[in-house]
């Protein structure tokens, strides 16, 4: 049976993530309040961030950056953009 959260993404009930996915008390404000969904939009998000900036995961300055901008994506005026960057074309 899956869970069922209000996502604060969406701003509609959709599937709740199985586990939380990230530690701490930002990783249980997601649990509770992100869908599936909305996660995989992040996980996007987060990929293109890294590569732009071409950021280094374990470094302790970079993650302290990306825990930043996930709180932003998430629940605050969302995630930024890197200057010039292009979308790629679907």
């Amino acid at each position: 049976m899956s869970r069922i959260v209000n996502c604060v993404m969406l701003g509609r009930e959709a599937e709740g993530l199985d586990r939380p996915t990230y530690p701490g008390p930002l990783g249980q404000r997601v649990f509770e309040n992100v869908s599936k969904e909305a996660w995989q939009l992040w996980l996007r998000q987060q990929t293109m961030l890294i590569n732009e900036y071409r950021l280094t995961p374990i470094e302790p300055k970079a993650r302290k950056f990306l825990e930043e901008e996930m709180e932003k994506f998430f629940f605050g005026s969302g995630a930024s953009v890197p200057e010039g960057y292009v979308p790629p074309k679907a």
